[in-house]
């Protein structure tokens, strides 16, 4: 009966391991000598266990239970929440151990590095040299004011809720343009430039000629391979009032994707979109690609100048009333003749159509080879000058 009373009442009043074995040596009428004796083993040890400088483990515990009847479980859990106490007293954590876990854990900073983003940094164990790095890649001056904290400021005000992976690559994109020397932006001039693409849709080598395109409108245009998990399309935004940034990360290398998602975001630049914040554009396709109510009324108004850009949309009705439900290689070949435009884009406007996004796949055409050449990019092995 004394042990169970001694299991159950004694540890709540006692602190240590060594409050609860003194106990039991007390209710025994044992000195420490004696608990040495017994244990076979030295004064010494016994001596620093009752005074907290030996820790008592798991075998000491069961040795314990065999010679004083004491619950190794409980003798255990008081030695843990002593431990711990004397820890908080003793150790001094690191203020920014908090900080530097949402940047390390939410940042893909080992692909930042990988890809030069990090000036300087080759290892990832530097911590020191990534902080300093990631301050100069955010332009800010301490790692606590880097946007994707929550308690930072939001420089880049992006207009929807953005991932800390979509903000470095908002970043990115924003560090080259910053560094572009474009013409003078002009609304006519870019009004003028879409007509322009519009006559470069028929072959998927004439992609190489946007960037300059871009360039003598004002349009900064940079394309900025995605980060993993990113799912970002597009952006649009502003540095100042003259100077209007349409990025994109060529997500998917297809003759379609390509010019929606540019005539997109020429679209918000025209209407001026992105000024007070980005216009980040993610998994642009299926419902998102559409002007259904729940999308909202800018990218509306993007997508459907974007659409009727690749095919106008009065012609295509036309031709799937006269072709539906099958639609013959030679029928889209031959509409894409009439109407001058790649046989993708008209691949690509029928997959949305339908839903059927396992057919026409043929006609999609990949175009990143024709354009990297010709544009400023970061990525696929390319690391933009920026600075230099």
């Amino acid at each position: 009966m004394r042990v169970l009373w001694h299991s159950v009442c004694m540890t709540r009043d006692c602190r240590t391991p060594a409050q609860l074995i003194d106990e039991y040596l007390r209710d025994r009428g044992w000195t420490q000598r004696v608990l040495a004796l017994v244990l076979s083993t030295d004064e010494t040890t016994v001596s620093k266990i009752m005074n907290g400088v030996k820790p008592v483990d798991a075998e000491t515990a069961l040795r314990l239970q065999a010679v004083l009847g004491i619950d190794p479980n409980a003798l255990l859990q008081l030695q843990k929440e002593y431990d711990l106490a004397k820890a908080q007293i003793e150790v001094r954590i690191d203020p920014s151990l908090p900080t530097r876990a949402t940047l390390f854990g939410e940042l893909p900073v080992t692909e930042m590095i990988r890809r030069g983003w990090l000036d300087g940094v080759t290892d990832i164990r530097d911590v020191a040299k990534i902080e300093a790095a990631l301050c100069k890649f955010f332009g800010v001056n301490s790692i606590s004011e880097i946007e994707i904290l929550p308690h930072a400021a939001k420089k880049t005000h992006v207009s929807m809720p953005a991932t800390p992976i979509q903000i470095a690559w908002l970043y990115r994109v924003k560090q080259i343009a910053e560094d572009m020397l474009v013409a003078k932006y002009s609304e006519s001039a870019v009004r003028d430039s879409i007509r322009t693409l519009g006559t470069l849709r028929g072959t998927a080598d004439q992609v190489r000629k946007v960037p300059r395109i871009m360039m003598e409108c004002g349009i900064r245009f940079v394309i900025v391979e995605s980060l993993p998990g990113a799912k970002i399309d597009g952006v649009c935004f502003w540095l100042d009032d003259k100077s209007p940034v349409i990025g994109m990360s060529l997500r998917y290398d297809r003759i379609d994707n390509f010019w929606f998602v540019l005539r997109h975001e020429c679209e918000h630049v025209l209407k001026g979109h992105g000024r007070l914040a980005a216009m980040l554009d993610t998994e642009l396709e299926g419902e998102k690609a559409g002007v259904g109510k729940d999308i909202p009324e800018e990218e509306r108004t993007a997508n459907d100048a974007a659409t009727n850009f690749c095919v106008p949309q009065s012609e295509l009705e036309l031709f799937i009333d006269r072709k539906s439900p099958f639609f013959a290689r030679r029928d889209i070949l031959g509409f894409a003749n009439t109407i001058k435009v790649h046989p993708g884009l008209i691949a690509g406007q029928l997959q949305y159509r339908t839903g059927r996004y396992d057919k026409f796949r043929d006609h999609l055409v990949k175009i990143r080879s024709f354009i990297v050449p010709n544009a400023m990019v970061d990525g696929w092995g390319n690391i933009a000058p920026v600075g230099e």
